[in-house]
């Protein structure tokens, strides 16, 4: 059949384009497409080859496996060729492959071996009279690279083999990996050192591998699992794939724990839907399942076709990357504050779903990413995780787009927006009236231990806030029995019990009003500190960074939070509704300063079950100087021990802290008052 000419120009423009990514992907560690995109043109070029045989050519990327080694480092020409899997992407496609074997076998069932498939680096492990001799990547399948070196590096990789019946050569084949913690302590590194992190686990286990310094390799955590055998002389291997893997073992080979014989399709499938709902529960990152007929005889009657074996094919997951465009970028601003950039996108089909938004999470990783509206960009899925945008195609950008910069006011509500220095996120500093923040900055100020508004709870916070009840925190002194009235599960005496509370929580103290403003780094034992150290809540609106850095046990980010906090006119606006007395009418007795706090320098812990609140007794001890920790250690004073205490007692026994039961502990307290 004669090739038309369209269809010629096409083979060849994929014949370059593949050449090209898989330069890119396997050699250079720098991928311009995802790994979705490259199977669909691979696909394509397949489809060409069958439709016009003679089209296909030694050199057609459908003929080979992977790519040119590095000539940095030795050749190493693989005696038994190391091939790459046929992909399955659909149940259907699963079913045809399980149709081929059993037409080509001739039988009614088989069984295979199924395992995940880990997304890392595949290479081959020489090891001869139970040494290891030699490690080479799988380069083009024919020819690889001699990593010897740093794989020696890795702990998982046994340099001497143990068991009986061991072959005189083995050749083991295998996958090098790194964990998600692996991953991500290896871009921490990164980017404390100030380099680019790495896209993805496979692109660093792959980085890694390949360094030319084999004590780099050693500081980098990655793993290996081992799946199969290419050679072995000298000795005898099972005769099934299970079989074998089992003989790795016990020759203390790593191998995967739940690689499973499984009966037929059925098997076949149901292994894949568990792998499906596991993946993001593992520690590592799969893209999808393998199957490989189990018995060795069979595999054999089967045989290889160019590419791939016709035993084994892979079933891989939805896509998790994807080439879209970012249409623009829009602020989000969260519960508690944070501004976060999210990416408009061109919709795209990633992951089992429609995706048009990817975080873009902080100012800094947009300009290390230096993402722009307009621009190509990979973006991930992985199971329920937030889309994200991966990296962005710089050989597509188009001129005349402009970096991104955060706005300096919310675009919420309007107020500053501060970015505190040695933080990565930036937060609006309307807490008190953002209505993003609302319905948070309304729970914490009637909890427990800020204003503590009995019967005030989630659901009837978010009932005000969503019929539009209650605006800011002021707003709730001024709630009536007919606004009250209907909500759900509101009755008559619900709501007169709710509008009592409100009217007792105006007598409160200067430490608990601090507290329920909800400011950043300002918990229950700051704002006492605060109260009793400026006594007067018009002093401490206009206190400045340096005096409260020059207070005990305020740091600078928590002054730097106060300082902005009350910088904010909208918070003011809300304060002076809540303490002006034709309104809120919120109150308190002056704080009494002492002169001096015998206790300052002193660690108390409580335990135990007290005669009174232990909140009470903390404050108690916290108004003479003390400080009232929750753990025991070695700079633990003393340890105030009730009823029944816990294991906090036996700390400070087998530390040698002094114990005191309540009555020592309000003796010392009383003496500590009278000087």
């Amino acid at each position: 059949m004669k090739v038309p000419k369209t269809v010629r120009v096409r083979a060849n423009e994929l014949h370059t384009q593949l050449h090209e990514h898989n330069y890119r992907y396997y050699t250079k560690d720098d991928p311009l497409i995802s790994d979705a995109e490259y199977d669909l043109l691979l696909r394509e070029l397949q489809d060409i080859e069958a439709e016009y045989p003679q089209l296909i050519s030694p050199d057609s990327p459908t003929q080979r496996v992977g790519a040119p080694p590095l000539k940095s480092f030795g050749e190493v020409r693989h005696e038994v060729r190391m091939l790459s899997l046929g992909n399955a992407f659909s149940d259907e496609e699963l079913a045809d492959f399980d149709h081929r074997v059993l037409e080509k076998l001739d039988i009614g069932c088989v069984d295979y071996a199924a395992e995940p498939k880990l997304d890392g680096l595949a290479v081959s492990l020489l090891y001869e009279d139970g040494k290891l001799v030699r490690a080479a990547t799988r380069g083009d399948g024919e020819t690889g690279e001699d990593v010897t070196q740093n794989v020696r590096t890795i702990a998982s990789v046994p340099l001497k083999l143990e068991g009986k019946n061991i072959p005189d050569v083995l050749e083991v084949r295998g996958e090098v990996y790194l964990s998600h913690a692996g991953f991500q302590e290896l871009n921490r590194q990164a980017v404390a050192e100030g380099l680019n992190p790495f896209v993805n686990p496979r692109n660093a286990a792959a980085g890694s591998l390949r360094q030319l310094d084999p004590g780099m390799t050693a500081k980098r955590p990655l793993e290996m699992f081992c799946y199969g055998v290419g050679k072995a002389t000298g000795g005898s291997l099972a005769d099934t794939h299970m079989e074998i893997l089992a003989q790795l073992r016990d020759w203390h080979l790593r191998v995967y724990e739940d690689v499973r014989k499984v009966n037929g399709l059925d098997g076949c499938v149901e292994y894949y839907r568990y792998y499906e709902q596991q993946r993001e529960k593992l520690p590592f990152e799969i893209d999808g399942v393998v199957f490989k007929v189990d018995s060795l005889a069979l595999q054999e009657q089967l045989g290889l076709v160019a590419r791939a074996p016709r035993w084994a094919i892979a079933r891989k997951f939805p896509a998790q990357e994807k080439e879209t465009t970012v249409l623009g970028i829009d602020i989000q601003v969260g519960r508690t504050g944070a501004l976060t950039p999210v990416a408009r996108l061109e919709p795209v089909f990633v992951g089992g779903v429609t995706v048009t938004n990817a975080t873009l999470h902080n100012q800094d990783e947009i300009e290390r990413k230096d993402v722009r509206a307009g621009d190509a960009v990979i973006v991930r899925r992985a199971g329920d995780v937030i889309p994200e945008v991966v990296r962005v195609i710089r050989e597509k950008r188009k001129k005349g787009t402009r970096r991104f910069k955060l706005p300096k006011q919310c675009p919420v509500c309007g107020s500053h927006v501060v970015r505190i220095e040695g933080e990565s996120v930036a937060r609006c500093s309307g807490g008190l009236i953002c209505s993003a923040q609302r319905k948070e900055a309304i729970k914490h100020f009637a909890s427990r231990r800020a204003m503590d508004i009995e019967g005030l709870g989630d659901k009837l916070v978010e009932q005000l806030v969503e019929k539009d009840l209650v605006r800011d925190v002021s707003d709730l002194y001024g709630l009536s029995a007919d606004d009250l009235a209907g909500l759900e599960r509101m009755g008559e005496k619900s709501a007169d019990n709710l509008l009592q509370a409100l009217k007792s929580s105006k007598q409160t103290t200067l430490a608990r009003f601090i507290y329920s403003l909800g400011i950043r780094e300002v918990g229950e034992t700051t704002a006492q500190i605060l109260a009793r150290e400026f006594g007067d809540l018009a002093v401490l609106k206009k206190v400045d960074f340096e005096r409260l850095q020059a207070v005990r046990d305020i740091g600078p980010v928590a002054a730097e939070n106060i300082v902005e906090f009350f910088r904010e006119a909208h918070n003011r606006e809300v304060i002076e509704k809540l303490t002006d007395k034709r309104k809120a009418n919120i109150h308190w007795l002056a704080e009494k300063k002492p002169k001096q706090q015998p206790l300052a320098g002193k660690t108390f812990v409580l335990t135990g079950t007290l005669s009174i609140p232990r909140d009470e007794m903390k404050e108690k001890l916290q108004a003479l100087g003390a400080k009232v920790s929750g753990s025991v250690s070695k700079k633990t004073n003393y340890v105030v021990a009730g009823e029944n205490p816990g294991s906090k007692y036996d700390k400070a026994t087998a530390l040698g802290v002094t114990v005191l039961d309540e009555a020592a502990c309000n003796e010392l307290m009383s003496e500590a008052g009278d000087k």
